[in-house]
């Protein structure tokens, strides 16, 4: 496993305490849009720690097959879930996404769910672009791409197959206030610090703990999730 698909391994427990979960109107959308049977198979590749198979379990849907790349991540949802008799959590080497969905998922429906970042003006954010700025200047978040650009892109990539048509996106969008170690525990769990040097990444961490503290002691995070609906021909 490469350095980057590792790093959500290397801190699963992180990622089920720090990561948001789905908001319950994109489960809305997608029961609306594949029109559903809770007694249909679901399958889920890349789940994490079931962030999203949690969601379709509280809404009753409980024949899910969740595949992970990793390890340590697929142990922490099969243990998360091992009430469910209905619920298989696999850890499986995958390589190509279209591929498999090719071939899974006839005559079915492709969802897709996208964590996107939206860069912050508030005055702690720019102390702490600062900091990137000094300790890690590939993260600063200054040049990433408008929302609408990653939407398009991903929706390329999407369709870019040919197997798929009658692409659907929707957007939801909603803020969440953290202390500075739960922010710092969120950061974390993103590839791009996980494979940051030791040193690097506490110096980066201890800086953002003392703006935040210099702000108030909390900050607000601007969450965003792209989700993309298609139809397999």
């Amino acid at each position: 496993m490469s350095s980057l698909k590792q790093s959500f391994n290397n801190v699963a427990s992180s990622y089920e305490k720090y990561r948001p979960s789905y908001p319950n109107e994109m489960f809305t959308h997608i029961f609306n849009y594949a029109n559903l049977n809770k007694n249909d198979s679901l399958l889920e590749i890349g789940c994490g720690t079931g962030k999203a198979t949690e969601g379709f379990l509280n809404h009753g849907y409980e024949h899910i097959t969740c595949i992970e790349y990793g390890d340590k991540l697929a142990q922490l949802t099969k243990e998360k879930f091992s009430s469910y008799s209905n619920v298989q959590v696999i850890h499986l080497k995958i390589g190509n996404l279209t591929k498999i969905s090719t071939h899974l998922l006839f005559p079915g429906l492709l969802f897709i769910l996208w964590f996107v970042h939206i860069p912050s003006k508030e005055p702690v954010y720019e102390d702490i672009n600062l900091l990137y700025k000094k300790y890690a200047p590939y993260l600063d978040d200054r040049d990433v791409p408008a929302l609408e650009k990653e939407i398009e892109e991903r929706s390329r990539l999407t369709m870019e197959s040919g197997h798929f048509h009658q692409l659907k996106v929707h957007t939801y969008h909603w803020e969440q206030t953290y202390k500075p170690e739960e922010y710092i525990g969120l950061l974390n769990t993103h590839s791009g610090h996980q494979v940051l040097q030791e040193e690097q990444k506490q110096a980066l961490y201890q800086g953002i703990e003392k703006a935040i503290l210099n702000h108030g002691g909390y900050i607000t995070k601007q969450h965003a999730v792209a989700l993309y609906l298609a139809r397999k021909k």
